[in-house]
């Protein structure tokens, strides 16, 4: 969306209407209540800007074995345990960003089909906690941001790749064995550069966050059409500071990065009211989380060291403590968070 100024002529309206075009009331400004990390991962393996989306996968019988899959987007896709070491590094996906469901594992790699871009599809062993390449799916759009959706209703599972054009596309993914089959099922523009997405499979919402503006929200079954109504924004009466980057849900509370500002926004899952917003600064086992690009979390038991959670947010500057240098992930405790804000 373009930010040029036009000449209004001023004209008188009823009440009404002028009420109807009010900005919703907004609580203050107020400061981010700040939290700190008690993990941060290995540093990827690229210098820059590389290190961008985190996905968390629980194990289904071990908590304490889950694993978070990140994203260096200058050619690898990492797995570190619960410790934040790494155990494999997959080396040619440039993807930029991360999703899963179950043990399904999609990349979504702008660089990918000659630069058209394409999801590269993985299956992640319990046994070993290895990822294995399943299929390339090449996108009508090219693939940036990604979420994955399962139906409530259908129990089908879906992926949304879109990109820094603004268009976003649904595809439909059937997982057999090792075979994969994609069509795809709705495609839309949603205006100007968009990225960061979660699709809520509770609600059936998918959210969407278009990085200059704020965060829509949609609906994400196929055939829900394109209407949306705002989450929150970066303009006048929101509370977020662009650039949008990652969004994420766990327990009753949905988290956005709001990248300029250094810290994250918080909102009710249910009524999608606004409560506030936090930080990750720095503390006796890892640094402050800034500029960060994607973020992932769960209530889940992860085992001891996170037996309510955790929050994992992308560090866009990895200093001292723990390692320093290349980019890489912090892992909040999520009860850290939720003490704040339930």
């Amino acid at each position: 969306m373009s930010s040029t100024t036009a000449t209004v002529r001023a004209i008188a309206l009823p009440a009404a209407v002028l009420a109807a075009l009010a900005l919703p009331a907004s609580p203050a400004y107020a400061a981010a209540v700040s939290v700190t990390a008690t993990v941060e991962t290995t540093p990827v393996s690229h210098s820059g800007d590389a290190a961008d989306d985190p996905a968390i996968w629980v194990h289904p019988t071990d908590p304490a074995k889950s694993v978070v899959i990140g994203t260096d987007k200058k050619g690898a896709l990492e797995v570190y345990d619960m410790t934040g070491a790494r155990i494999q590094r997959i080396t040619g996906d440039y993807g930029n960003n991360v999703d899963l469901r179950g043990n399904i594992v999609v990349s979504a790699d702008d660089e990918a089909a000659g630069g058209d871009g394409a999801m590269h599809v993985y299956r992640i062993d319990p046994a070993t906690r290895q990822l294995t390449w399943l299929k390339d799916v090449p996108t009508e759009v090219t693939a940036h941001g990604i979420c994955l959706y399962t139906s409530p209703s259908s129990g089908k599972l879906y992926a949304f790749p879109n990109s820094t054009s603004g268009r976003v596309e649904q595809w439909e993914l059937g997982v057999s064995g090792n075979a994969v089959t994609a069509t795809s099922v709705r495609l839309w523009d949603a205006g100007s550069a968009v990225e960061g997405c979660y699709a809520d499979d509770t609600t059936g919402k998918l959210y969407l966050g278009e990085e200059d503006v704020g965060v829509w929200v949609y609906g994400a079954e196929p055939t829900a059409g394109t209407g949306r109504t705002r989450l929150d924004s970066t303009g006048s009466g929101g509370h977020i500071t662009a650039d949008t980057e990652g969004i994420t849900a766990a327990g009753n509370r949905i988290y956005v990065s709001s990248q300029g500002s250094n810290d994250f926004t918080v909102y009710d899952r249910t009524t999608r009211a606004y409560l506030g917003r936090f930080s990750v600064a720095g503390g006796s086992a890892a640094d402050d989380c800034e500029d960060t690009d994607g973020i992932d979390a769960t209530a889940a038991n992860l085992g001891p060291a996170f037996p309510q959670g955790v929050f994992v947010c992308q560090d866009g500057s990895n200093g001292t403590p723990g390692s320093s240098g290349n980019q890489n992930f912090k892992f909040v405790p999520l009860q850290r968070v939720t003490a704040h804000f339930g």
